[in-house]
């Protein structure tokens, strides 16, 4: 049993609201958010699975979590990624749950994960880049994990990617924080044409020292990649081919990672 709380606190690490549990824990802050305010979760135990939310409008996540988590409340620009109803008002429902063996076991997209941030964040699963357009938080390579599938144009949500910045060698790491078994994997590459570019070949490399070579095309739809069975503990996407168009602008909008975990 892992005893859990959540807690709000503001810029100077002074508690706004707490609340405690065993396995489970909820909590409602019926304050107004302001800049500075950060959402922790404590856990007894480490190395566990949870569903957590941080915020309603956003739903919950499965996450895997190694040690307790501080997620800091966007504002500002950063803010824009994020869906307007997001963190917004003055009443807040949160919570976390430890969870069930059948839920851990299940065959599920574990690259999701729309609480991710940068920073050693202590919930897998985590997305970083070697590059992200201008820094904007609208390019940032958590973009591609959010669930947010819309590809038809780019910018505030609901367009946020993971943006390239035109680089050549730009790379995305995506990591579980654990063993996973994984045969599918699915991406949205942005599609606003014909402001986008677009990648006609890209390599996927896994922490098992393989290597796919995938063929892409212009598409709005969704790229599907099916193969024998791999148990890594993470993936990049890498060697970015853009397309011989005038658009220097290829994005990614999501990627999805079908699997188990290994238990």
């Amino acid at each position: 049993m892992a005893v859990l709380a959540l807690k709000v606190l503001d810029k100077n690490g002074n508690t706004i609201c707490v609340s405690r549990g065993d396995d489970y824990v909820s909590l409602v802050c019926t304050a107004q958010y302001q800049e500075g305010d950060r959402i922790v979760l404590e856990t007894s135990d480490k190395d566990i699975h949870v569903f957590l939310q941080v915020d309603d409008a956003m739903g919950a996540a499965f996450c895997y979590v190694t040690d307790n988590v501080s997620y800091t409340i966007p504002f500002g620009e950063k803010r824009i990624s994020y869906s307007p109803k997001a963190f917004y008002g003055n009443r807040h429902y949160l919570y976390a749950r430890v969870a069930r063996e059948d839920e851990v076991s299940c065959y599920r997209n574990l690259a999701l994960n729309v609480y991710d941030q940068h920073g050693d964040t202590h919930c897998y699963p985590h997305a970083t880049a070697n590059v992200e357009t201008r820094g904007e938080s609208v390019f940032a390579a958590r973009n591609a994990i959010d669930g947010v599938c819309e590809n038809r144009s780019h910018g505030e949500w609901p367009y946020e990617s993971w943006g390239i910045n035109m680089q050549d060698d730009a790379e995305m790491k995506l990591d579980f924080g654990r063993l996973v078994e994984t045969d599918k994997i699915v991406l949205y590459t942005r599609s606003d044409f014909p402001h986008d570019n677009w990648w006609t070949q890209v390599d996927l490399s896994f922490s098992d020292g393989t290597q796919i070579t995938w063929d892409l095309e212009k598409s709005s739809l969704p790229h599907v990649l099916t193969f024998e069975k791999k148990q890594v503990t993470w993936l990049k996407l890498g060697n970015l081919i853009k397309a011989q168009d005038p658009s220097p602008f290829p994005a990614l909008s999501q990627i999805e990672v079908y699997g188990k975990v290994v238990r």
